[in-house]
């Protein structure tokens, strides 16, 4: 029987599998107290951070998102996940391997670096589970993902604003324009990509399916899960999660709140139900704790992304990772 770890297994596991025993206010913040490690050999998902907000046009503060992830994930480490009733970590090879490192002071490096930091993961096998940062940081990942997976892919897209507003400058960083510069280069099939929750305007949505807010109050989660599986079907998707797709009541921390969104247990209830999804890629964005009340929004982030990483325990186990 393997020794049972009490306190920091984070740093005392020597596997990549299994849970360990710790108290929820104290002990090693790696997220839902996985592995520190740099040494990718059979994971087989990666959780990393990219600690970016300069791309905000609004609110800064997403550079600590993260963290707060990090932070609020330590209950989820406790028990068994709900309503999945497994420690999906008996398995699932996850590791917490850190924060992509990019020079702040040097803004046209963070592309590339970013980049590079997904093409190593990547290599090794391994999924990604990103967290932002502002929500610029699904742009280079998605460079890496389709080279990794063949463009284009198919986008399931969380969030208040669509993110395809015109932006013809290679080098800029703006988190509402990434998703225009990935239709331009053919890194996602707009016709098999879906936008979810959004409630800004945009003259021209570039051909993506969008269920906006009222739509998805107006007809139910139980539609718009059976729409989001017509449109992508069996092709590779990459999954981000805005923060600010949730209600501000739900998410205030975050760095450009939109009135009328989706609640935690809309979106928690979606995401729980992708599992016939071929998800290749996923990341939660645009935490800002700074904003937060009670760790609320941090809460609701660290769920969503413990409900992906059961999504893909139950892929793994149907030979489907």
């Amino acid at each position: 029987m393997s020794e049972i770890i009490k306190g920091d297994g984070a740093i005392r596991r020597q596997g990549l599998y299994g849970s360990s025993i710790e108290n929820t206010y104290a002990g090693v913040l790696s997220f839902m107290r996985r592995n520190y490690s740099r040494d990718l050999s059979g994971a087989d998902v990666v959780v990393s951070g990219i600690p970016l907000d300069l791309s905000t046009t609004f609110r800064s503060g997403a550079r600590m998102g993260p963290q707060a992830i990090r932070a609020a994930s330590v209950q989820l480490a406790e028990l068994k996940p709900f309503p999945w009733g497994f420690d999906p970590f008996d398995d699932l090879a996850v590791i917490d391997y850190g924060d992509c490192w990019f020079d702040a002071h040097n803004p046209l490096t963070i592309k590339p670096s970013i980049i590079e930091h997904a093409r190593h993961i990547l290599a090794s096998g391994a999924k990604m589970l990103t967290f932002g940062g502002d929500h610029f940081v699904t742009y280079p990942l998605l460079i890496a993902h389709a080279e990794k997976y063949g463009k284009p892919l198919a986008l399931l897209h969380f969030d208040a604003h669509c993110d395809t507003w015109p932006d013809d400058e290679p080098d800029s960083l703006n988190h509402g324009t990434m998703f225009y510069k990935a239709v331009k280069e053919g890194l996602i099939d707009p016709a098999k990509s879906v936008q979810v929750g959004i409630r800004t305007w945009n003259d021209d949505f570039m051909g993506l399916n969008v269920l906006d807010a009222p739509w998805v109050h107006d007809n139910g989660v139980d539609a718009t899960i059976a729409r989001i599986k017509e449109v992508i079907g069996d092709h590779p998707v990459y999954l981000t999660f805005d923060i600010d797709c949730l209600d501000p009541s739900a998410a205030p921390g975050t760095g450009t709140p939109v009135p009328g969104g989706l609640t935690s247990a809309q979106a928690l209830k979606i995401v729980r139900n992708l599992g016939d999804l071929n998800i290749v890629g996923m990341d939660v964005v645009e935490v800002a704790p700074a904003y937060d009340q009670s760790e609320v929004t941090a809460i609701a982030a660290a769920h969503l992304a413990c409900d992906m990483l059961c999504l893909m325990r139950n892929r793994k186990l149907a030979g489907k990772l």
